[in-house]
């Protein structure tokens, strides 16, 4: 590019090196960021702004050979991996009307049993948690035994010593806590 003082100058010299230094300086940036357009092409610069700004050869073009292709970024292809871009995937399926009725007919009453049995067992859930509320708001409501206040029966069900055992721990502590997930995350065939 022209150095700065070169261009302090443009206004001091005549038109014609005005241009010559103007095209010096734009040429590399027009060069990179867009094509030539045709009044670029028509109009030629004088010798002296044609004139490279390095002195080495440029590389010779490779013509590209049957042999010899370009290698992928090893990045690319383990991120391609990783996210599956490079496996088969099916086509959708092609259904005639009826098949597709039958077939949409055949899922929707699947969602429809499944909700039907999540819904069945939320409210079989709702149910015994309602049941253990009352059955707590009894306790706090009742007189302890004796001279006790009320509420006591309620504090002493919260406690909960004496459930794990003698100086027990419950189930979910029993396991010391790692980084890492056990083998068998839950003994489901856990008895006391």
């Amino acid at each position: 590019m022209a150095s700065l003082p070169a261009l302090r100058g443009l206004a001091a010299r005549s038109s014609s090196q005005a241009s010559s230094i103007l095209q010096t300086c734009i040429r590399p940036l027009a060069s990179t960021t867009s094509p030539p357009t045709a009044a670029a092409q028509t109009t030629s610069p004088p010798a002296s702004a044609a004139r490279p700004l390095h002195t080495t050869a440029p590389l010779q073009a490779r013509k590209p050979s049957s042999s010899h292709h370009q290698q992928a970024d090893p990045k690319i292809v383990n991120l391609s991996k990783g996210l599956r871009l490079t496996s088969y995937m099916p086509p959708p399926l092609r259904m005639a009307r009826n098949r597709h009725l039958r077939h949409w007919t055949i899922h929707r009453a699947w969602l429809l049993f499944r909700r039907r049995q999540r819904e069945a067992r939320e409210r079989d859930l709702m149910r015994q948690y309602q049941s253990m509320h009352n059955a707590c708001e009894e306790l706090r409501r009742t007189a302890g035994p004796g001279t006790r206040e009320t509420g006591y029966l309620y504090r002493v069900a919260m406690e909960k010593k004496g459930v794990f055992g003698h100086h027990g721990v419950p189930i979910e502590y029993a396991r010391p806590q790692t980084e890492t997930p056990a083998r068998e995350p839950w003994n489901h065939d856990w008895k006391r």
